[in-house]
């Protein structure tokens, strides 16, 4: 593997999150080319006007052209890199070829897909061809769900240093947020609520929290989460449902379950928005869980749909301004508790969270399985972040990529 012209290529570089990567990783990554990698999608055109795009020292990036439709070009590719990340979405229509290719070849594999559905496919069918060849394949590395499933590591690990034992109960709650969205993750939406209405099966694989969990490692207990504004004991104050609890509880209860249940086969865990307290706390959480409604049920209805996406949702290659990718952050809090202990954390991000910070936190969950992971360290197949990467990822957001994670009580 070592002998690979490349350490890392990020495949779609051209789209909207692509091209914020490829800046980050120039301005990053020393030029002395210590970290060797290359920009690949299917335009050369595209590819050569990103590179033109950049300053000096980028305009030498290599540049490879791969297809999703074409499985040889793929291969090639794969054959040249250590690690792919990819930002190739919706990855229901076009993230499966890539996988297949990365599996085949004992390519390392990351990308930024909050399709829960999608990964479950993914699993099933390339696990046992990933187990093999000793390709590490990990989903969901940007904020879906890096923020959520490194909390919780972080938080459980100190858990354990101060009281000797895990928490069984872990609750997320979203205590500010400021961030835009693009077209693509707006694709990606679309597509998973059509798969879910076109099919009763995919509707049901989707409601179940445990989608992701191995057959082998089975939980006790029932997971609930937030329908609707009501008052959390816990955070002391109201709140609403948080749109991207449907991925990241699924990702952190894999985790739990691929350690073999470290943190108990009755695990709980949950995400909230935090809407503040009194009257406007709960005029806050009513309005955030009616608007949440009303925008799933919009993009179930053609008609509404197709109205919203020609007027009011950004159009795939759309997306914040960098300006708005600078201004954006997050602050998200995390509680554990067990039958005598209970501690909280907080994990905050420097950048809008689903663009400027998933951008960092992709090239970094990329390094990291680069550089850090050794493949002796962990075999091939299917992992979770904090499973493949843990602390020494944690190392590298809070050293690389603005992000933080603090004990507050």
């Amino acid at each position: 593997m070592n002998n690979k012209p490349f350490d890392i290529v990020l495949f779609g570089a051209t789209s909207f999150v692509g091209q914020i990567t490829a800046r980050y990783m120039l301005d990053k990554l020393d030029p002395s080319g210590q970290v060797s990698w290359a920009i690949a999608g299917r335009s050369e055109q595209k590819l050569d006007q990103l590179r033109t795009s950049l300053d000096e020292a980028g305009r030498s990036i290599p540049l490879i052209i791969a297809d999703s439709n074409d499985p040889d070009s793929l291969n090639a590719l794969c054959r040249q890199s250590r690690v792919v990340i990819s930002t190739v979405g919706p990855y229901l229509l076009y993230g499966e070829p890539m996988i297949k290719a990365c599996a085949e070849n004992g390519t390392d594999y990351c990308d930024l897909t909050g399709e829960a559905y999608w990964i479950k496919l993914m699993i099933d069918k390339y696990q046992a061809t990933a187990e093999q060849s000793g390709a590490r394949l990990i989903n969901c590395c940007g904020f879906d769900s890096i923020p959520s499933d490194l909390g919780v590591h972080y938080l459980q690990q100190q858990a354990h240093n101060k009281f000797g034992q895990y928490f069984n109960q872990v609750k997320l709650g979203v205590e500010a947020i400021k961030g835009g969205a693009s077209g693509g993750t707006i694709a990606s939406m679309i597509e998973m609520l059509n798969a879910a209405k076109a099919d009763p099966k995919v509707r049901k694989a989707m409601g179940d929290p445990y989608l992701l969990c191995p057959e082998s490692q089975r939980y006790q207990i029932r997971q609930s989460s937030l329908k609707r504004a009501a008052y959390d004991r816990d955070f002391q104050c109201w709140s609403a449902p948080f749109v991207m609890e449907a991925i990241n509880s699924r990702v952190v209860l894999r985790s739990n379950a691929l350690q073999n249940m470290r943190y108990s086969d009755k695990f709980s865990y949950k995400e909230v928005m935090l809407t503040g307290v009194g009257f406007k706390g709960w005029l806050r959480g009513l309005t955030l869980s009616l608007g949440l409604a009303g925008f799933v049920v919009a993009m179930m209805i053609g008609p509404l749909r197709r109205l919203m996406q020609k007027s009011l949702l950004p159009k795939p290659g759309e997306g914040p301004s960098e300006t708005q990718q600078q201004n954006g952050y997050y602050d998200l809090r995390v509680v554990g508790q067990n039958e005598q202990q209970q501690m909280a954390i907080k994990v905050t991000g420097d950048r809008d969270p689903g663009y400027g910070s998933t951008a960092k936190m992709l090239a970094q969950a990329g390094l990291c399985m680069a550089l850090d992971v050794e493949k002796t360290d962990l075999p091939g197949g299917f992992w979770t972040p904090s499973t493949a990467m843990g602390d020494k990822l944690v190392k590298r957001l809070i050293q690389h990529a603005g992000l933080g994670f603090e004990v507050i009580e």
